[in-house]
């Protein structure tokens, strides 16, 4: 499989892999949150994440931050809600 080589496709995968992130592990996102230990719980997953992203896209998008921009994006805003003293 060829490697992304532009930035919009770089994001696009970025914000898809942290939706898959935020779609699978709804409970302990809303946990994480809560218990202001999101990036604790979640840190196996995200770095999964984090892997399969560089391993797509071509390495000058890897020090972007794109994916990390994603998970904050989808997977904390998705939880702005509950309540936690994060906000």
């Amino acid at each position: 499989m060829a490697l992304i080589e532009n930035e919009k496709d770089a994001r696009r995968l970025a914000r898809a892999i942290a939706s898959d992130l935020s779609l699978y592990n709804e409970e302990q996102i809303a946990e994480g949150v809560e218990h202001d230990n999101l990036f604790v719980v979640l840190s196996e997953e995200i770095e999964k994440g984090r892997a399969h992203f560089r391993s797509r896209v071509a390495p000058e998008f890897h020090d972007r931050n794109y994916y990390d921009r994603a998970v904050v994006d989808i997977v904390v805003r998705s939880k702005a809600d509950t309540p936690s003293k994060m906000w």
